[in-house]
């Protein structure tokens, strides 16, 4: 049983893997493919917005998964290398965007490697100072991701470590209850 057991938990945790892997590849498929030579406008604010606002239900949604999942951790392993990445090609491309304005947003043109390196940089606070938001609508881009980093790294965090305890409690109670 106990064999079965480790090799159920093996192959569940190499789909986890597989899946995340494929997701983020995915992911950063579709942001260097993505035609990002025009300029940031209006609507592509509200496109951010709207976008952070569909990772908000996202979010939501995977914490429910969490707490319903037969093994919460790796889900929450899963809900969070999905999220982030997610989070940071929002705005690595709408950087890559402000970057191709006429007036200058940042120190130099940015392409999709310098936008995401940017945002990189951003995320981790380490600030190379190499490309450097000049304009007041990029410098307030990048003040809304320092404000979504804290968000994500706090109280996103916290939520879905929260649902994972909730989700292990509940597995450890039905299975208190199996034994019985």
């Amino acid at each position: 049983m106990e064999i079965r057991s480790r090799r159920a938990s093996r192959r569940l945790t190499l789909t986890l893997l597989l899946r995340t892997a494929l997701t983020t590849a995915c992911l950063l498929s579709v942001y260097f493919a993505a035609p990002l030579n025009r300029s940031f406008t209006a609507t592509t604010a509200v496109a951010l917005f709207v976008a952070l606002a569909a990772l908000g239900l996202l979010i939501t949604w995977q914490a429910r998964a969490i707490v319903r999942s037969p093994s919460p951790r790796l889900r929450t392993v899963e809900a969070l290398a999905t999220l982030i990445p997610l989070f940071l090609l929002l705005f690595a491309a709408c950087y890559c965007l402000m970057g191709n304005e006429p007036g200058r947003g940042f120190s130099e043109p940015l392409t999709h490697v310098d936008a995401l390196y940017f945002t990189m940089t951003v995320f981790s606070s380490v600030g190379f100072g190499d490309i450097v938001p000049l304009s007041q609508a990029a410098r307030t881009l990048t003040i809304l991701q320092m404000i979504g980093d804290l968000v994500i790294l706090g109280f996103v965090a916290k939520v879905l470590l929260e649902a994972m305890r909730r989700g292990v409690e509940r597995r450890t109670r039905s299975a208190d209850g199996d034994s019985r």
